[in-house]
């Protein structure tokens, strides 16, 4: 492997720490005895495009400094090929960073760990979602919870994780269950009343929300959770439950394993790692070892 590595850096994430957060990460992967070049770019297109070239060119690793959606950019360039990925998380839901034991909102650590791993060839391949020609390393969203992103993102107010919180109050108000149909491993298709579909590739998003609390990432296979139809009470029940993963033992949830989904839902945009994929339907697959990453 060369020792020229190239940092992918979101100077935006977590309100600027993406910035901040470069020049300890870079430092400790020069004290690893690497060389590292930085790459920006002046939008996700233009920066997708120079990782892409960074890769082709045979850079040595591609270390993303910002949060789950850098990670997914990144993943969109070093996916399919053996170019290691790194990440440096600084963002606000960290999810995938979390799901490889990488450390979180500590570049200095992070940038330690990559370099080590480096150094060491400790190195393993995951597997990784994939949605048409789009990668993701974490939960694909459908339902409920992608209303409230839906929403959320187009809040101007409040900033941060708040923004969220009332955005899930609001659709709380006018909640109903989705009628969906879905298809595991072209099988039968199944006519449901759902609150919300979650595809997991990884156990968790939104910052620790384990909806998918089981998903391993080198089984070849998703964690598709279904909460059923339920009241809004017993969503507002069940909701703080997600953060320990002790939710999934709720009547109304079930949890299916599959290596491919098809989902659809008539007014429901798909999300993946918390970027929005369009609207239902969707099929997704699970491609086994799909992505070279370096960490613990």
């Amino acid at each position: 492997m060369t020792s020229e590595i190239t940092l992918f850096v979101n100077p935006t994430a977590g309100r600027g720490r993406g910035a901040r957060a470069a020049q300890p990460a870079a430092s400790a992967l020069r004290a690893a005895g690497f060389s590292v070049r930085t790459v920006l770019g002046e939008n996700a297109e233009d920066a997708l495009t120079r990782a892409c070239a960074a890769v082709e060119g045979g850079t040595g690793a591609l270390v993303a400094v910002g949060g789950d959606g850098m990670a997914n950019l990144a993943l969109q360039a070093v996916a399919g090929t053996r170019t290691p990925l790194g990440l440096v998380a600084v963002g606000t839901g960290n999810d995938f960073a979390r799901a490889l034991g990488l450390p979180v909102r500590d570049p200095a650590a992070a940038g330690r760990v990559i370099g080590e791993a480096l150094k060491g060839a400790r190195l393993r391949d995951i597997d990784l979602g994939r949605v048409g020609g789009t990668w993701f390393g974490t939960v694909l969203a459908s339902g409920f919870d992608s209303r409230v992103n839906d929403r959320g993102n187009r809040m101007r107010w409040p900033s941060g994780r708040f923004k969220y919180d009332l955005a899930m109050l609001a659709e709380l108000a006018a909640f109903k269950p989705f009628p969906y149909r879905i298809t595991l491993d072209d099988g039968e298709v199944r006519e449901i009343g759902a609150t919300l579909v979650a595809v997991g590739n990884g156990p968790s998003y939104g910052g620790g929300m384990k909806i998918c609390a089981g998903a391993d990432l080198t089984d070849g296979l998703f964690d598709v959770t279904v909460v059923g139809d339920c009241t809004r009470r017993s969503l507002l029940r069940v909701f703080p439950q997600v953060y320990k993963g002790t939710h999934l033992d709720h009547p109304t949830i079930t949890v299916h394993r599959a290596a491919k989904i098809e989902l659809f839902a008539e007014g429901v945009t798909g999300y993946a790692d918390g970027e929005p994929l369009g609207p239902l339907p969707l099929t997704a697959e699970c491609i086994r070892g799909a992505v070279r990453v370096a960490g613990p």
